[in-house]
């Protein structure tokens, strides 16, 4: 067997009937690895031992049925990501019931249809590799963040809180939800350019003078640069939050000048949430304001460095800031 096939997704196969393992065995065989079990318990020893990719369950077994394989997998934190789909030849519209209730992904009935088979067996696979993507890329995300804050002296419980700032305010100004957990994950890159900004300017005890300070400013366009341009997802996200977290609602900030609606919602956001923690928060050059004072600051600046709009649904929000901070204090 060459690496080729090797590296082939492996597929756990399980039914009681010997005839109907060789017939899946002869439509899978050629593109997946193939193990099998002809019982409950076998096969969750299989999985639990092997870590297939994907599992084909019957259901009509002795002692243990599929239901209660399904249920036991899932039970299981190490194989409850293994996406099981059914294969039987109940068709009843409350055994499908039952079967996503015990946690399959899919369901198909026999007779089987070998190209239903393969495409859907095709089709989980894939999702889960895009779950694997998805994941890999917020921890990539999530490791630059960590990087900028290590650079920067920061807690990591700063990001954190204001990462969930952001979510919250995002949620209350009617974005939807799967946007504003994107914003939650891209918060963190909003300094990662300070990577790129020398330690003797980052990290001077005193005032930055005028060239410190123009070169202080470069960190939001060294953040951009960082996180490279991308269509849609959280490195979009992330892009815009570094490039403009630092404009201001009147046009007074940096580096591109932009006022108003010229800034993106995400930086917006973000603006509040990060100002926010760093005014509640104690560093070694300051100590913590009160929360009531930086609400007030933020009201305060309203229309000047903030959106007006946005302050107006951040200040409802403090029930939920205060067990933000109660939760991720430093």
């Amino acid at each position: 067997m060459n690496t080729a096939e090797d590296n082939r997704p492996r597929l756990l196969v399980v039914d009681d009937e010997p005839t109907n393992l060789q017939v899946l065995r002869l439509v899978l065989q050629a593109d997946y690895r193939l193990l099998f079990a002809t019982d409950g318990e076998r096969a969750l020893a299989i999985a639990r031992q092997q870590r297939p990719d994907l599992v084909l369950l019957d259901i009509m077994m002795p002692q243990l049925d599929g239901y209660a394989v399904c249920r036991a997998l899932k039970a299981d934190p190490a194989t409850a990501p293994i996406p099981v789909i059914f294969v039987t030849a109940l068709t009843d519209s409350q055994d499908e019931a039952r079967g996503f209730e015990a946690g399959g992904v899919d369901y198909i009935t026999k007779p089987v249809s070998a190209p239903v088979v393969r495409a859907r067996v095709r089709t989980h696979l894939s999702l889960v590799r895009l779950d694997e993507l998805r994941e890999t890329r917020l921890q990539i995300v999530q490791r630059l963040g960590r990087a900028a804050e290590y650079k920067d002296n920061e807690t990591g419980m700063h990001v954190i809180r204001m990462s969930h700032y952001a979510q919250r305010l995002a949620l209350a100004a009617g974005c939807g939800a799967a946007w504003a957990e994107d914003l939650l994950n891209a918060a963190p890159m909003h300094d990662v350019g300070k990577i790129g900004i020398p330690d003797a300017v980052l990290r001077k005890p005193g005032p930055l003078d005028e060239q410190e300070w123009a070169t202080m400013r470069r960190h939001p366009e060294i953040g951009a640069e960082i996180i490279g341009e991308h269509p849609s997802g959280v490195l979009r996200l992330a892009r815009a939050v570094a490039l403009a977290h630092h404009e201001k609602w009147d046009g007074s900030g940096y580096p591109a000048g932009l006022a108003g609606e010229q800034i993106p919602l995400e930086a917006r956001i973000v603006a509040i949430a990060d100002v926010f923690d760093a005014l509640t928060s104690e560093r070694p050059y300051k100590k913590a304001w009160p929360v009531q004072e930086a609400l007030a600051h933020i009201q305060a600046q309203a229309g000047r460095h903030f959106d007006p709009a946005l302050v107006e649904r951040f200040v409802p929000l403090l029930p939920e800031l205060l067990e933000i901070q109660r939760r991720w204090a430093d």
